[in-house]
């Protein structure tokens, strides 16, 4: 292997690392429209199983997240505001958790105050099926079930756009 090849290479690992500990945040971005959202089962906090498929009709905005991700736990406060704001208005918030440990991502929830469901993605099956590489990852899923927007990363600021983006998808 070439030298440049080789520092290729390096680089490309190296910004997958730093993507997945959440050091470095990939700007939002919008989904492709009209995807339809991969269905998935979970087990929640409370111990039921939550399928996203039941929750049809809704606007749903999945958010991926991890204990050990400062990005995600910033972002906890925000996404609550969110669920408060529009829950009595076909919306609804669902936190997927992706620890290996559930009890420590149900320590940390219970901590944060998180007001909404959180399901655990343990075996990160959910993770792979919505193809996910950095964590705080939110999809937003309109009443008919597909993928309207993908937002890796967090920011300040970004609840703002997924504000808009809800009220825009509850309004269709």
């Amino acid at each position: 292997m070439s030298s440049s090849s080789s520092f290729t290479h390096w680089l490309h690992a190296a910004a997958a690392l730093l993507l997945s500990t959440g050091l470095v945040v990939a700007p939002a971005q919008a989904a492709a429209p009209m995807t339809p959202a991969p269905d998935f089962t979970l087990k929640s906090l409370e111990g039921q199983n939550l399928r996203l498929k039941e929750q049809r009709g809704r606007v749903v905005l999945v958010n991926f997240w991890a204990t050990w991700c400062a990005p995600c736990r910033q972002e906890m406060p925000k996404l609550n505001a969110l669920y408060e704001k529009y829950k009595g208005s076909g919306f609804v918030l669902l936190g997927v958790n992706v620890d290996d440990d559930a009890r420590n991502a149900a320590s940390v929830a219970t901590k944060l105050g998180v007001k909404f469901p959180v399901l655990f993605d343990t075996d990160k099956n959910v993770s792979k099926l919505y193809e996910l590489n950095s964590m705080p990852s939110t999809v937003l899923i309109d009443r008919d079930g597909r993928v309207r927007f993908l937002h890796r990363g967090y920011q300040d600021g970004y609840e703002n756009t997924y504000d808009k983006q809800i009220r825009d998808l509850l309004k269709e």
